[in-house]
This record gives structure tokens, sequence and C-alpha cells, in this order.
């Protein structure tokens, strides 16, 4: 999803113009990076959290010519997926019945239709025996 489709469901989702969505959605968006270079963590529960990292400087290596580089100390933004999210994610790619350990109560997906049942699989064709090639087997082989 891009900013812009972010916009357009804030728009409908509100009922509010695009022009009044795009404020809101920046309005978010500049809040959050504001407290992140003040180094502010950012919470939202159910969603994740954004960190700050620091970094020390080291020096690496340049790939191209192999050379040693300074790299500068830093800090980036660091993210961190809430239980919530991670299992909401989980279960709209995983069987149900997977159990990856974490303890995580996920409520069932409502579906407002029930799924048509499948068509039932022909019989199953016994696959045929791989051709060899007579090109690599000797004559004693064949």
């Amino acid at each position: 999803m891009t900013k812009s489709e972010l916009i357009e469901r804030v728009s409908e989702a509100a009922k509010l113009t695009k022009g009044k969505a795009e404020l809101v959605v920046g309005t978010i968006f500049g809040a959050m990076t504001e407290a992140m270079v003040r180094g502010e963590g950012i919470e939202i529960r159910g969603f994740g959290s954004f960190t700050v990292r620091q970094y020390k400087s080291y020096e690496g290596r340049n790939p191209r010519t192999g050379g040693s580089v300074h790299v500068k100390p830093k800090r980036l933004p660091f993210f961190k997926v809430g239980k919530e999210l991670r299992a909401r994610v989980n279960l709209s790619t995983a069987p149900l019945a997977e159990d990856d350990g974490d303890d995580v109560e996920v409520q069932e997906r409502k579906t407002t239709a029930p799924k048509p049942a499948a068509a039932a699989p022909a019989a199953a064709k016994p696959r045929p025996a791989p051709k060899l090639r007579e090109e690599h087997l000797s004559e004693d082989e064949i």
C-alpha cells in the first residue's frame, strides 16, 4: 500500500475529502517522524512499536575496491511487530491447525458467506514410469 492509497482509504472510511484525509495522514506521519527524531519511541498497541537504535562507528570494507572505509555512528528507526498484527498476518497465510509455539489467541475470521465445496477430485491415475534415454545405456543394459 502506498501513501496515496492510504489517503484514499482514510477518505472513504471517514467520509472526508481527499485533501482533509491527506492532512490527517500527513499529520500522523509528521508527528511520528518528529518523535523519532527526538529519540522517542512510538508504541501502537496491537500493531507494533517504532524505536530508534544507536549504532557505533566501525571500520567497514568497500566491496568494489576492498579498501577500508570509516562508517560514522548513526541512529536508525526500527520497527517491532506487535503480537496481534503478527497473529493476524500469520492467520491469513497459514492453516489454522498449525501451532508456531506462540501463545497468542486469535479470533477466527468471520466470513460473510460460506465457501463453496470443492469438487471431488477424479480418480488418481498412476504415473507412468520415467523414460530412460537409450544414449546413456550400454548394449547390456537395454
